[in-house]
């Protein structure tokens, strides 16, 4: 008889906790149940599921397989022997070959294996046969969790400028127009969720979701950097120079930034909180970082060549080029 991995069928490691056998069994059981998955193998599959979870989701029916998984793996690594596993000395709790007597064969809708620890053991019902969930039970019956339809998903691009102030999209699906809001502070990536607007779920069960996948376009003002902006503004010579003020185009508007007496060219200006809204931080924005470049002026005249040749010779650079 051939021993079954209750944790390999599920997909879980052997010290998975209650909820991780819980969540591994929900998400199989509804993938391969038979009034869903059409499949010539799901029905098969549905019952080593429930089967494995029978025997996890039970305490001392875990403890039982643990010990005997132990048993069973000590004599595969003794190279095993003639005619199998002796299933009926492990049983009385002797280290070794035949199917206990009168045991039962697969009732139930379980397996040999499952009848042949368990059903002789005295779990479960009558003869030990369980029966497994069946599919009403798993939209909701009995408590157990809804099975809903297929999410769908879909994309949807929209501007640095719509992404600031937040927007909206209409789209068509079944024959409806359904206006999405996209919130303030969206960024590539970003998902909104329009529930029960997905795939309708088998017999009249709830419908899945639709996801609209963000996708914010570039700008050719500003760079963004999660929720911060960076923009290039070009100031004149004399006022890098001598300091001054500048006006600056934000997504907010124009404000006034100052220039301070000297300032480099590819210096960073910090503007607090002018960068974009911050997605579910309500009156909370990122920063807009100025990166300041010089304007150098051109076609000089005579004089204004004069002027700059004598600032070049006061501050010890020699000029004397025509």
């Amino acid at each position: 008889m051939e021993y079954k991995d209750y944790y390999k069928i599920l997909g879980v490691s052997k010290d998975a906790d209650e909820k991780a056998i819980k969540k591994a069994y929900r998400d199989l059981a509804r993938k391969y149940h038979p009034d869903v998955n059409k499949a010539p193998d799901a029905e098969k599959r549905f019952k080593e599921i429930n089967e494995a979870n029978e025997v996890l989701s039970d305490p001392e029916k875990r403890r039982k397989y643990n010990q005997l998984g132990s048993s069973y793996n000590q004599w595969q690594q003794t190279g095993g022997g003639q005619g199998g596993f002796d299933w009926s000395q492990w049983m009385s709790g002797q280290p070794g070959g035949g199917r206990p007597q009168g045991a039962p064969t697969g009732g139930g809708g379980f397996s040999d294996f499952f009848e042949t620890i368990f059903g002789s053991m005295g779990f479960g019902g009558p003869g030990g046969s369980v029966r497994y969930m069946d599919f009403d039970e798993m939209m909701g019956g009995g408590g157990r969790r809804q099975i809903r339809g297929q999410d769908l998903e879909a994309e949807v691009a929209i501007t640095l400028e719509e992404a600031y102030h937040g927007t909206t999209r209409m789209i068509s699906k079944d024959g409806r127009r359904l206006q999405v809001k996209i919130p303030p502070g969206a960024r590539t990536g970003t998902k909104v969720r329009l529930a029960g607007e997905g795939g309708g779920g088998v017999r009249g069960t709830q419908a899945g979701d639709l996801y609209l996948h963000v996708t914010v376009q570039d700008d050719p003002r500003f760079e963004r950097r999660k929720d911060d902006l960076y923009q290039d503004v070009l100031v004149d010579l004399y006022t890098m120079l001598l300091g001054g003020e500048v006006q600056v185009q934000t997504m907010a508007g124009s404000v006034t930034l100052k220039i301070n007496a000297g300032t480099q060219p590819g210096q960073l200006v910090r503007l607090k909180g002018r960068g974009m809204p911050i997605l579910k931080k309500k009156d909370t924005q990122g920063d807009l970082y100025v990166r300041v470049n010089v304007e150098l002026p051109v076609d000089l005249s005579a004089k204004e060549r004069a002027l700059f040749k004598e600032l070049a010779n006061i501050r010890g650079h020699s000029y004397d080029h025509e």
